[in-house]
């Protein structure tokens, strides 16, 4: 097992839940990303989700795409990523999945890629636009180096689908709590729970939700149904807004520490 499967086992048996913010590495910077991991941690993050950056992305929303442009404009790229992570494993032992679409590790090599994320300290990785298919000899590579491949479905997956689906996922089931891209959203979309209830009778894999969590009271409504929530587009808005290391700091681990105590609350 790898630290995703310890950490879920772990809070099974605590009756808690995961909060897994994800972060566009390197936007401002990698320093501020760096800084940023150690920070969501100490404010009650049980997982990491870090973004490589990619120009042509299909499942971010324009919060992410902006983060990911100003990502490419400092030179980010996967192997920089992978040396932030190796640098952060020296401080955490927090699980750390990689979220990348599959051009980048197309061209630095599938096995490459899995044996160095794997040295890196990377933990799973969750490829979007890498059909199950056509998954084989990633999540071959993947498994030989102790990776999760995390792969995800949405409100309009068939159950019978979605059942395949989550046959092969590693480490959690992915739930897209929406049809369309990442972004903040005011409600919780109709009909979410009848969407997940039907992904609990297909899986006993840890369930973790994603796309359009913003606030407080979301994450309060969603408790009962899932096993973790991940905060995006909300997460990277904020940083955004508050650049300044010190105020960004401060500002980022207030609003992640609101989240974890509504995560917490029965």
């Amino acid at each position: 097992m790898n630290r995703i499967d310890l950490l879920f086992n772990r809070l099974k048996r605590e009756g808690e839940k995961a909060l897994v913010p994800f972060l566009t590495a390197g936007d401002p910077d990698l320093a501020f990303t760096r800084d940023l991991v150690l920070a969501l941690e100490e404010s009650g993050a049980h997982m990491i989700e870090l973004g490589v950056p990619f120009s042509d992305p299909i499942a971010d929303g324009p919060v992410i795409q902006a983060s990911s442009v100003r990502a490419l404009q400092q030179g980010i790229d996967i192997e920089k990523i992978l040396a932030l992570v190796h640098e952060l494993r020296q401080r955490t032992d927090i699980p750390l999945v990689l979220m990348t679409y599959f051009n980048p590790v197309y061209r630095m090599g599938l096995k490459k890629t899995a044996r160095q994320a794997s040295l890196a300290g990377v933990d799973g990785f969750v490829i979007p636009d890498l059909p199950l298919e056509e998954a084989a000899e990633w999540t071959a590579s993947a498994r030989t180096n102790n990776l999760d491949t995390i792969f995800l479905v949405a409100p309009n997956t068939p159950s019978s689908r979605a059942k395949y689906i989550a046959r092969k996922t590693n480490g959690f089931l992915y739930a897209v709590s929406v049809t369309g891209v990442t972004g903040k959203r005011k409600e919780i979309p109709q009909g979410l729970t009848d969407y997940l209830k039907i992904l609990r009778s297909v899986t006993n894999k840890p369930l973790v939700i994603g796309f359009g969590i913003t606030s407080p009271s979301q994450v309060r409504e969603i408790r009962p149904l899932c096993d973790g929530v991940i905060i995006g587009s909300a997460l990277i808005d904020l940083v955004y807004r508050f650049r300044d290391k010190k105020t960004g700091n401060s500002r980022v681990k207030l609003f992640i520490n609101t989240l974890a105590e509504a995560l917490r609350d029965r």
